[in-house]
Protein backbone atom coordinates (compact mmCIF):
# COMPACT_ATOMS: atom_id res chain seq x y z
CA UNK A 1 0.00 0.00 0.00
CA UNK A 2 1.23 3.62 -0.94
CA UNK A 3 0.41 6.57 1.24
CA UNK A 4 -0.43 9.51 -0.64
CA UNK A 5 0.44 12.69 0.65
CA UNK A 6 -1.00 15.66 -0.31
CA UNK A 7 0.90 18.85 -0.37
CA UNK A 8 -2.22 21.61 0.19
CA UNK A 9 -0.74 24.47 1.95
CA UNK A 10 0.14 27.57 -0.32
CA UNK A 11 -1.69 30.37 -0.89
CA UNK A 12 -0.18 30.99 -4.80
CA UNK A 13 -1.12 34.46 -6.73
CA UNK A 14 -0.70 33.68 -9.91
CA UNK A 15 -4.51 32.82 -10.77
CA UNK A 16 -5.38 36.04 -9.53
CA UNK A 17 -8.12 37.11 -9.16
CA UNK A 18 -9.46 33.09 -8.93
CA UNK A 19 -6.83 32.17 -6.37
CA UNK A 20 -6.31 34.28 -3.17
CA UNK A 21 -4.43 33.92 -0.05
CA UNK A 22 -7.68 33.09 1.63
CA UNK A 23 -8.87 30.84 -0.63
CA UNK A 24 -6.16 29.23 -2.90
CA UNK A 25 -6.95 27.70 -6.30
CA UNK A 26 -6.14 24.31 -5.06
CA UNK A 27 -9.68 24.61 -3.39
CA UNK A 28 -11.68 26.16 -6.92
CA UNK A 29 -13.03 24.04 -9.40
CA UNK A 30 -10.61 25.19 -12.23
CA UNK A 31 -11.35 22.22 -14.82
CA UNK A 32 -14.59 20.66 -13.79
CA UNK A 33 -17.28 20.50 -10.77
CA UNK A 34 -14.59 19.24 -8.48
CA UNK A 35 -11.30 21.23 -6.78
CA UNK A 36 -8.07 20.49 -7.87
CA UNK A 37 -7.51 18.86 -4.60
CA UNK A 38 -10.44 16.60 -4.05
CA UNK A 39 -9.25 15.47 -8.06
CA UNK A 40 -5.79 14.98 -6.38
CA UNK A 41 -6.91 13.23 -3.46
CA UNK A 42 -9.46 11.40 -6.32
CA UNK A 43 -6.47 10.31 -8.26
CA UNK A 44 -4.26 9.00 -5.42
CA UNK A 45 -7.37 6.80 -4.11
CA UNK A 46 -8.81 3.17 -4.12
CA UNK A 47 -7.04 0.17 -4.68
CA UNK A 48 -3.06 -0.09 -4.16
CA UNK A 49 -3.86 3.24 -1.90
CA UNK A 50 -4.27 4.01 1.84
CA UNK A 51 -6.00 6.95 3.50
CA UNK A 52 -3.97 9.78 2.65
CA UNK A 53 -1.86 12.30 4.85
CA UNK A 54 -2.42 16.08 4.47
CA UNK A 55 -0.62 18.31 5.37
CA UNK A 56 -1.97 22.24 5.32
CA UNK A 57 -2.37 25.52 6.92
CA UNK A 58 -5.05 26.51 9.78
CA UNK A 59 -7.11 28.28 7.77
CA UNK A 60 -7.55 25.85 5.56
CA UNK A 61 -8.66 22.80 7.77
CA UNK A 62 -12.07 22.63 7.46
CA UNK A 63 -12.15 23.48 3.81
CA UNK A 64 -9.68 20.11 3.44
CA UNK A 65 -12.41 18.21 5.74
CA UNK A 66 -15.36 19.28 3.71
CA UNK A 67 -13.84 18.68 0.11
CA UNK A 68 -12.89 15.52 1.63
CA UNK A 69 -16.07 14.03 2.43
CA UNK A 70 -17.54 15.69 -0.38
CA UNK A 71 -15.33 13.07 -2.39
CA UNK A 72 -15.50 10.61 -0.41
CA UNK A 73 -12.24 10.03 0.68
CA UNK A 74 -11.46 9.97 4.46
CA UNK A 75 -8.13 10.83 5.29
CA UNK A 76 -5.50 9.50 7.58
CA UNK A 77 -4.36 12.15 8.82
CA UNK A 78 -4.56 16.18 8.72
CA UNK A 79 -1.53 18.25 9.60
CA UNK A 80 -1.71 21.83 10.16
CA UNK A 81 1.43 23.74 9.87
CA UNK A 82 1.51 26.41 12.33
CA UNK A 83 3.21 28.60 9.55
CA UNK A 84 4.27 28.14 5.83
CA UNK A 85 8.06 26.67 5.80
CA UNK A 86 7.96 25.42 2.13
CA UNK A 87 8.02 21.72 1.21
CA UNK A 88 10.88 20.29 2.57
CA UNK A 89 9.54 20.61 6.35
CA UNK A 90 6.21 20.04 5.32
CA UNK A 91 7.15 16.75 3.77
CA UNK A 92 9.26 15.70 6.74
CA UNK A 93 6.22 16.19 9.25
CA UNK A 94 4.48 13.90 7.30
CA UNK A 95 7.11 11.10 6.74
CA UNK A 96 7.76 10.99 10.25
CA UNK A 97 4.16 11.13 11.08
CA UNK A 98 3.86 7.86 9.01
CA UNK A 99 7.35 6.21 10.13
CA UNK A 100 6.06 6.14 13.73
CA UNK A 101 3.43 3.60 12.39
CA UNK A 102 5.30 1.91 9.69
CA UNK A 103 8.82 2.28 8.76
CA UNK A 104 8.85 0.35 5.17
CA UNK A 105 5.74 2.05 4.32
CA UNK A 106 5.50 3.95 0.99
CA UNK A 107 5.17 7.66 0.28
CA UNK A 108 4.01 9.30 -2.75
CA UNK A 109 4.64 12.77 -2.34
CA UNK A 110 2.21 15.03 -4.46
CA UNK A 111 0.88 18.95 -4.81
CA UNK A 112 -3.23 19.24 -4.40
CA UNK A 113 -2.78 21.82 -7.34
CA UNK A 114 -1.95 19.81 -10.14
CA UNK A 115 -3.82 18.65 -12.99
CA UNK A 116 -3.51 15.33 -14.66
CA UNK A 117 -6.32 14.08 -16.74
CA UNK A 118 -5.41 10.56 -17.62
CA UNK A 119 -5.23 8.69 -13.58
CA UNK A 120 -4.66 5.51 -14.97
CA UNK A 121 -1.77 6.07 -16.53
CA UNK A 122 -0.22 8.14 -14.42
CA UNK A 123 -0.78 5.23 -11.73
CA UNK A 124 0.55 2.81 -13.74
CA UNK A 125 3.83 4.82 -13.94
CA UNK A 126 3.74 5.00 -9.88
CA UNK A 127 3.64 1.69 -10.18
CA UNK A 128 6.70 1.06 -13.04
CA UNK A 129 8.67 3.32 -9.64
CA UNK A 130 7.83 1.36 -6.97
CA UNK A 131 10.37 -1.31 -7.49
CA UNK A 132 13.45 1.47 -7.19
CA UNK A 133 11.66 3.03 -3.91
CA UNK A 134 11.51 -0.08 -2.26
CA UNK A 135 15.17 -0.71 -3.11
CA UNK A 136 15.98 2.28 -1.49
CA UNK A 137 16.00 4.76 -4.31
CA UNK A 138 14.41 8.29 -3.78
CA UNK A 139 12.35 8.58 -7.11
CA UNK A 140 10.95 11.76 -8.69
CA UNK A 141 8.60 12.20 -11.55
CA UNK A 142 9.86 13.99 -14.95
CA UNK A 143 7.18 15.22 -17.13
CA UNK A 144 8.13 14.94 -21.18
CA UNK A 145 8.20 18.12 -22.17
CA UNK A 146 6.41 19.47 -25.28
CA UNK A 147 7.47 23.08 -25.50
CA UNK A 148 10.45 25.37 -24.54
CA UNK A 149 8.74 25.82 -20.89
CA UNK A 150 10.39 28.68 -19.14
CA UNK A 151 8.41 28.49 -16.17
CA UNK A 152 9.17 24.92 -14.76
CA UNK A 153 12.23 23.57 -13.18
CA UNK A 154 14.25 20.25 -15.10
CA UNK A 155 15.57 16.83 -14.62
CA UNK A 156 18.30 16.73 -16.52
CA UNK A 157 18.92 12.51 -17.18
CA UNK A 158 22.71 10.66 -18.32
CA UNK A 159 20.81 9.71 -21.42
CA UNK A 160 17.27 10.31 -23.77
CA UNK A 161 14.44 8.62 -22.41
CA UNK A 162 14.02 5.15 -24.21
CA UNK A 163 10.31 6.07 -24.04
CA UNK A 164 10.00 2.97 -21.80
CA UNK A 165 8.45 3.67 -18.32
CA UNK A 166 11.26 2.85 -15.94
CA UNK A 167 13.61 4.31 -13.67
CA UNK A 168 16.64 6.61 -14.87
CA UNK A 169 19.41 7.82 -13.11
CA UNK A 170 19.13 11.61 -12.56
CA UNK A 171 22.12 13.79 -13.57
CA UNK A 172 21.17 17.27 -12.06
CA UNK A 173 18.32 19.47 -11.22
CA UNK A 174 18.18 22.59 -13.23
CA UNK A 175 16.49 25.73 -12.31
CA UNK A 176 14.24 27.38 -14.45
CA UNK A 177 15.51 28.32 -17.61
CA UNK A 178 15.38 31.50 -19.92
CA UNK A 179 13.50 31.30 -23.15
CA UNK A 180 17.35 30.24 -25.64
CA UNK A 181 18.29 28.03 -22.54
CA UNK A 182 14.87 25.79 -22.59
CA UNK A 183 14.50 25.79 -26.95
CA UNK A 184 18.13 24.01 -26.41
CA UNK A 185 16.70 21.72 -23.70
CA UNK A 186 14.01 20.84 -25.81
CA UNK A 187 15.82 20.48 -28.43
CA UNK A 188 18.53 17.69 -26.65
CA UNK A 189 16.17 15.62 -25.86
CA UNK A 190 17.64 15.05 -21.81
CA UNK A 191 15.55 17.01 -20.26
CA UNK A 192 12.24 16.74 -18.47
CA UNK A 193 9.95 19.10 -16.42
CA UNK A 194 10.59 18.43 -12.91
CA UNK A 195 6.68 17.71 -11.39
CA UNK A 196 7.91 18.04 -7.84
CA UNK A 197 6.00 14.24 -7.27
CA UNK A 198 8.28 12.07 -5.19
CA UNK A 199 8.15 7.97 -4.18
CA UNK A 200 10.08 6.81 -1.31
CA UNK A 201 9.59 4.29 1.57
CA UNK A 202 9.30 6.92 5.19
CA UNK A 203 12.57 4.54 6.12
CA UNK A 204 14.94 6.41 3.24
CA UNK A 205 13.57 9.88 3.17
CA UNK A 206 13.91 9.79 6.70
CA UNK A 207 17.81 8.90 6.48
CA UNK A 208 18.17 11.49 3.58
CA UNK A 209 17.04 14.73 6.14
CA UNK A 210 19.09 13.01 8.71
CA UNK A 211 22.34 13.40 6.55
CA UNK A 212 21.24 16.18 4.80
CA UNK A 213 19.13 18.16 7.26
CA UNK A 214 19.64 17.09 10.71
CA UNK A 215 18.47 20.21 12.33
CA UNK A 216 15.21 20.09 10.60
CA UNK A 217 14.82 16.59 11.54
CA UNK A 218 15.03 18.07 14.82
CA UNK A 219 12.79 20.82 15.00
CA UNK A 220 9.97 18.65 13.11
CA UNK A 221 10.18 16.15 15.48
CA UNK A 222 9.79 18.20 18.45
CA UNK A 223 6.91 19.64 16.33
CA UNK A 224 5.19 16.52 16.01
CA UNK A 225 6.18 15.28 19.42
CA UNK A 226 4.32 18.15 20.96
CA UNK A 227 1.74 18.91 18.80
CA UNK A 228 -1.71 18.57 19.96
CA UNK A 229 -5.07 17.03 18.79
CA UNK A 230 -8.07 19.27 18.07
CA UNK A 231 -11.19 17.56 16.65
CA UNK A 232 -9.74 15.55 14.14
CA UNK A 233 -6.61 17.52 13.18
CA UNK A 234 -3.20 17.12 14.53
CA UNK A 235 -1.74 20.95 15.09
CA UNK A 236 2.12 20.54 15.22
CA UNK A 237 4.20 22.66 17.73
CA UNK A 238 4.44 26.15 16.80
CA UNK A 239 7.55 26.45 18.74
CA UNK A 240 9.40 23.97 17.86
CA UNK A 241 8.36 24.48 14.21
CA UNK A 242 9.53 27.64 13.66
CA UNK A 243 13.33 26.38 14.37
CA UNK A 244 12.84 24.84 11.32
CA UNK A 245 14.62 26.08 7.88
CA UNK A 246 12.02 27.12 5.06
CA UNK A 247 13.22 25.78 1.98
CA UNK A 248 11.85 23.49 -0.67
CA UNK A 249 12.64 19.92 -0.42
CA UNK A 250 14.57 19.76 -4.14
CA UNK A 251 17.64 22.20 -2.37
CA UNK A 252 17.15 20.83 1.52
CA UNK A 253 17.24 16.93 0.27
CA UNK A 254 17.17 16.27 -2.89
CA UNK A 255 19.72 18.19 -4.97
CA UNK A 256 22.09 16.71 -2.41
CA UNK A 257 21.08 12.86 -2.50
CA UNK A 258 22.80 10.20 -4.64
CA UNK A 259 20.11 7.50 -4.60
CA UNK A 260 17.94 9.44 -6.93
CA UNK A 261 16.01 8.43 -9.92
CA UNK A 262 13.00 9.76 -12.47
CA UNK A 263 10.43 8.20 -13.90
CA UNK A 264 9.65 9.76 -16.76
CA UNK A 265 5.88 10.35 -17.22
CA UNK A 266 4.24 10.70 -21.08
CA UNK A 267 0.82 12.03 -20.00
CA UNK A 268 -0.61 14.86 -19.92
CA UNK A 269 0.32 17.00 -17.31
CA UNK A 270 0.21 20.72 -15.85
CA UNK A 271 0.95 22.74 -12.78
CA UNK A 272 -1.61 25.28 -13.73
CA UNK A 273 1.14 27.73 -12.84
CA UNK A 274 -0.58 31.21 -15.12
CA UNK A 275 -3.76 31.78 -17.07
CA UNK A 276 -2.07 30.71 -19.90
CA UNK A 277 -1.45 27.12 -18.50
CA UNK A 278 -5.66 27.07 -17.51
CA UNK A 279 -5.68 27.88 -21.44
CA UNK A 280 -3.99 25.69 -22.61
CA UNK A 281 -5.61 22.77 -20.48
CA UNK A 282 -9.48 24.05 -21.62
CA UNK A 283 -8.97 25.47 -25.16
CA UNK A 284 -10.93 24.22 -27.91
CA UNK A 285 -10.24 25.81 -31.13
CA UNK A 286 -8.34 28.31 -29.24
CA UNK A 287 -10.72 29.82 -27.29
CA UNK A 288 -11.48 28.61 -23.63
CA UNK A 289 -15.11 29.70 -22.37
CA UNK A 290 -15.80 29.64 -18.77
CA UNK A 291 -19.05 30.78 -16.50
CA UNK A 292 -21.61 33.06 -18.93
CA UNK A 293 -18.74 33.88 -21.54
CA UNK A 294 -19.45 34.76 -25.25
CA UNK A 295 -16.54 34.92 -27.89
CA UNK A 296 -16.99 36.62 -30.69
CA UNK A 297 -14.25 36.49 -33.47
CA UNK A 298 -11.79 35.98 -30.64
CA UNK A 299 -8.34 33.70 -31.05
CA UNK A 300 -5.92 32.14 -28.14
CA UNK A 301 -8.39 33.97 -25.83
CA UNK A 302 -9.53 32.73 -22.25
CA UNK A 303 -12.61 34.71 -20.97
CA UNK A 304 -14.06 33.61 -17.61
CA UNK A 305 -16.36 34.66 -15.41
CA UNK A 306 -17.17 33.51 -11.97
CA UNK A 307 -20.39 35.71 -11.54
CA UNK A 308 -23.84 33.92 -12.11
CA UNK A 309 -25.42 36.12 -14.42
CA UNK A 310 -22.76 38.52 -14.72
CA UNK A 311 -21.55 38.24 -18.77
CA UNK A 312 -18.27 38.93 -20.12
CA UNK A 313 -17.92 39.02 -23.83
CA UNK A 314 -15.24 38.94 -26.06
CA UNK A 315 -14.80 40.76 -29.66
CA UNK A 316 -12.03 40.37 -31.93
CA UNK A 317 -9.63 39.26 -28.81
CA UNK A 318 -6.21 37.79 -29.66
CA UNK A 319 -3.95 36.45 -26.90
CA UNK A 320 -5.43 37.82 -24.37
CA UNK A 321 -7.11 36.38 -20.87
CA UNK A 322 -9.92 38.23 -19.36
CA UNK A 323 -11.73 36.46 -15.62
CA UNK A 324 -14.59 38.24 -13.97
CA UNK A 325 -15.03 38.15 -10.25
CA UNK A 326 -17.78 40.09 -8.33
CA UNK A 327 -15.04 42.20 -6.67
CA UNK A 328 -12.32 42.28 -9.20
CA UNK A 329 -11.01 41.48 -12.94
CA UNK A 330 -7.99 40.76 -14.89
CA UNK A 331 -7.33 41.35 -18.39
CA UNK A 332 -3.66 40.89 -19.38
CA UNK A 333 -1.96 39.46 -22.42
CA UNK A 334 -1.82 35.99 -22.59
CA UNK A 335 1.97 36.25 -22.80
CA UNK A 336 2.34 38.26 -19.59
CA UNK A 337 0.13 36.47 -17.26
CA UNK A 338 3.28 35.02 -15.03
CA UNK A 339 3.53 38.91 -14.36
CA UNK A 340 0.35 38.62 -11.78
CA UNK A 341 1.56 38.19 -8.85
CA UNK A 342 2.84 41.71 -9.71
CA UNK A 343 -0.81 43.47 -10.15
CA UNK A 344 -1.28 41.63 -6.16
CA UNK A 345 1.43 43.13 -4.89
CA UNK A 346 0.53 46.50 -6.04
CA UNK A 347 -2.98 45.60 -5.02
CA UNK A 348 -1.61 44.69 -1.91
CA UNK A 349 0.36 48.37 -0.96
CA UNK A 350 -3.01 50.13 -1.32
CA UNK A 351 -4.52 47.99 1.26
CA UNK A 352 -6.80 46.36 -1.17
CA UNK A 353 -8.98 43.75 0.36
CA UNK A 354 -9.38 41.94 -3.36
CA UNK A 355 -5.21 41.08 -2.88
CA UNK A 356 -5.90 38.65 -0.57
CA UNK A 357 -9.35 38.39 0.48
CA UNK A 358 -11.69 36.37 -1.47
CA UNK A 359 -15.23 37.36 -2.35
CA UNK A 360 -16.91 34.33 -0.22
CA UNK A 361 -15.67 33.88 3.39
CA UNK A 362 -15.66 29.80 3.93
CA UNK A 363 -15.99 28.85 7.37
CA UNK A 364 -16.38 25.01 8.75
CA UNK A 365 -20.79 25.40 9.08
CA UNK A 366 -20.80 26.77 5.47
CA UNK A 367 -19.98 30.39 3.68
CA UNK A 368 -20.94 33.93 3.67
CA UNK A 369 -20.29 36.82 1.51
CA UNK A 370 -21.04 40.35 0.95
CA UNK A 371 -23.85 42.07 -1.19
CA UNK A 372 -23.74 45.36 -0.65
CA UNK A 373 -21.27 47.14 2.23
CA UNK A 374 -22.16 50.86 3.05
CA UNK A 375 -21.80 53.49 6.05
CA UNK A 376 -22.96 51.48 9.29
CA UNK A 377 -24.55 48.63 7.58
CA UNK A 378 -23.85 45.56 5.61
CA UNK A 379 -25.73 42.94 3.71
CA UNK A 380 -24.70 39.30 3.62
CA UNK A 381 -25.55 36.16 1.91
CA UNK A 382 -24.78 32.85 4.42
CA UNK A 383 -25.00 29.41 3.59
CA UNK A 384 -25.13 27.21 6.43
CA UNK A 385 -24.29 23.05 5.15
CA UNK A 386 -27.02 20.32 6.63
CA UNK A 387 -26.74 19.74 10.31
CA UNK A 388 -24.09 22.51 11.03
CA UNK A 389 -24.43 25.37 13.53
CA UNK A 390 -22.53 29.10 13.59
CA UNK A 391 -21.11 29.41 17.16
CA UNK A 392 -22.98 30.89 20.30
CA UNK A 393 -21.95 34.23 20.41
CA UNK A 394 -22.94 37.78 20.99
CA UNK A 395 -21.49 41.40 19.01
CA UNK A 396 -20.41 44.48 21.02
CA UNK A 397 -21.08 47.36 17.83
CA UNK A 398 -23.36 45.92 15.78
CA UNK A 399 -27.54 44.76 15.85
CA UNK A 400 -28.69 41.82 12.81
CA UNK A 401 -31.74 40.97 10.95
CA UNK A 402 -31.91 37.41 9.49
CA UNK A 403 -34.27 36.68 6.38
CA UNK A 404 -34.43 33.21 5.96
CA UNK A 405 -34.82 32.40 2.15
CA UNK A 406 -33.85 28.72 1.57
CA UNK A 407 -34.19 26.01 3.96
CA UNK A 408 -35.30 25.90 8.09
CA UNK A 409 -32.68 27.55 11.04
CA UNK A 410 -33.27 27.08 14.42
CA UNK A 411 -32.33 30.21 16.27
CA UNK A 412 -31.22 31.19 19.66
CA UNK A 413 -31.77 34.53 20.83
CA UNK A 414 -30.67 34.68 24.66
CA UNK A 415 -33.15 32.11 26.13
CA UNK A 416 -35.93 31.75 23.06
CA UNK A 417 -34.98 29.22 20.96
CA UNK A 418 -37.43 28.64 17.53
CA UNK A 419 -37.34 27.64 14.30
CA UNK A 420 -37.62 29.85 11.40
CA UNK A 421 -39.15 28.79 7.75
CA UNK A 422 -38.60 30.69 4.21
CA UNK A 423 -39.90 33.91 3.90
CA UNK A 424 -39.56 34.57 7.86
CA UNK A 425 -37.19 36.54 9.77
CA UNK A 426 -36.09 37.24 13.23
CA UNK A 427 -33.84 40.29 14.78
CA UNK A 428 -31.26 39.75 16.72
CA UNK A 429 -30.09 42.88 19.00
CA UNK A 430 -26.99 44.42 20.13
CA UNK A 431 -25.32 42.57 22.65
CA UNK A 432 -27.72 39.44 22.67
CA UNK A 433 -26.28 36.02 23.01
CA UNK A 434 -27.71 34.41 19.82
CA UNK A 435 -26.65 31.11 17.57
CA UNK A 436 -28.00 29.82 14.12
CA UNK A 437 -28.18 26.41 13.21
CA UNK A 438 -29.31 24.29 10.30
CA UNK A 439 -31.56 21.42 11.22
CA UNK A 440 -32.44 20.03 7.93
CA UNK A 441 -30.64 18.27 4.98
CA UNK A 442 -30.55 21.04 2.49
CA UNK A 443 -28.98 24.05 2.63
CA UNK A 444 -30.02 26.84 4.89
CA UNK A 445 -29.87 30.47 2.69
CA UNK A 446 -30.67 33.15 4.41
CA UNK A 447 -29.85 37.29 4.19
CA UNK A 448 -28.64 38.90 6.98
CA UNK A 449 -28.90 42.87 7.22
CA UNK A 450 -26.12 44.48 10.04
CA UNK A 451 -26.40 47.86 11.13
CA UNK A 452 -24.17 49.74 13.47
CA UNK A 453 -21.00 51.10 14.18
CA UNK A 454 -18.86 48.37 13.58
CA UNK A 455 -19.47 45.82 11.12
CA UNK A 456 -16.14 43.82 11.40
CA UNK A 457 -15.79 40.17 11.81
CA UNK A 458 -13.65 40.72 14.68
CA UNK A 459 -16.55 41.78 16.58
CA UNK A 460 -17.54 38.68 17.70
CA UNK A 461 -17.60 36.99 21.25
CA UNK A 462 -17.96 33.33 21.28
CA UNK A 463 -19.28 30.76 23.65
CA UNK A 464 -19.59 27.81 22.60
CA UNK A 465 -18.42 26.40 19.14
CA UNK A 466 -19.12 23.12 17.75
CA UNK A 467 -15.42 23.54 15.90
CA UNK A 468 -13.50 24.47 18.50
CA UNK A 469 -12.17 27.80 17.52
CA UNK A 470 -11.41 30.72 19.59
Amino acid sequence: MITPVLLCGGSGTRLWPLSRKSYPKQFSPLMGDESLFQASAARLAGEGYSAPVVVTADAFRFIVTEQLDTAGIAPGAVLIEPAGRDTAPAVLAAALHVYAQDPDAMLLVAPSDHVIPDAEAFNATVAAALPAAKAGQLVTFGISPDRPETGYGYLELAAAPTGDVAPQPLKAFVEKPDADTAAAMLAEGRYLWNAGIFLFSAATIKAAYEKFAPDMVKAVQGALDHAKSDLSFTRLAATQWEQAQAISIDYAVMEKADNLSVVPFTGRWSDLGDWAAVWRETQANGVSLSGPATAIDCTNTLLRSEVPGQAIVGIGLDDIVAVAMPDAVLISHKGRTQEVKQAVAALKSQKAPQAESFPKDHRPWGWFESLVVGERFQVKRIVVHPGAALSLQSHHHRSEHWIVVQGTAKVTVDEDVKLVSENQSVYIPLGAVHRMENPGKVPMVLIEVQTGSYLGEDDIIRYEDVYARE
